[in-house]
């Protein structure tokens, strides 16, 4: 049960960005939201299984710079959102793009890392380490699924009109997620 709960707490930005993220999706079929998903749900189990087995190496440079580079992360992909629908200009800031997948999810991933490092400093053994790997990996999965499907969903229905500012709204959700790590 503690493995669940913290998968569902470390998946809920994973959420959010793939739920603001995804309306500017052209198509999405559930083949492309579960190869997204997926690749969320492998980068969040892997950062979370290599804070644990590289704790020592890791620990201080996760304590000192983990905000600031999911701050980054963020930043560079609701920036882009933000003013290419200003713009009016829909492509390359929005899941369509393969960076922009790996970069969202690595940006939602630092916290992954950080909970890698502390369990492996508190103790947790390999068998520990692989439950909540695996735990995070599928609730990621299924967590930025939904996100996607509903993000889709959601610019569809807003239309082409609508969907631009959509866009916007999604770029300035991101950047207020980025923000918001800072001060957490």
């Amino acid at each position: 049960m503690e493995n669940l709960l913290i998968a569902c707490s470390l998946c809920a930005d994973c959420f959010a960005v793939c739920l603001a993220s995804s309306v500017c999706l052209k198509q999405c079929t559930w083949k492309k939201a579960l190869g997204i998903a997926i690749s969320f749900g492998i980068i969040q189990a892997g950062l979370l299984f290599a804070g644990w087995g590289g704790a020592a190496l890791f620990a201080g440079f996760v304590e000192k710079w983990s905000k600031w580079i999911a701050f980054a992360l963020l930043a560079y992909v609701g920036g882009n959102m933000l003013l290419e629908g200003i713009k009016g200009e829909s492509e390359g800031a929005d899941l369509n793009s393969f960076k922009n997948v790996i970069i969202g999810g690595i940006a939602t991933s630092i916290d992954a890392l950080a909970v890698g490092v502390s369990r492996a400093l508190s103790g947790a053994d390999i068998h520990s380490a692989l439950g909540l790997t695996g735990a995070v990996g599928l609730v990621t999965v299924a967590f930025a699924f939904s996100g996607i499907m509903l993000g889709h969903r959601i610019g569809k229905a807003a239309g082409d009109k609508a969907g631009r500012w959509a866009q916007i709204a999604g770029g300035a959700v991101l950047l207020t997620i980025g923000i918001l790590i800072c001060f957490r």
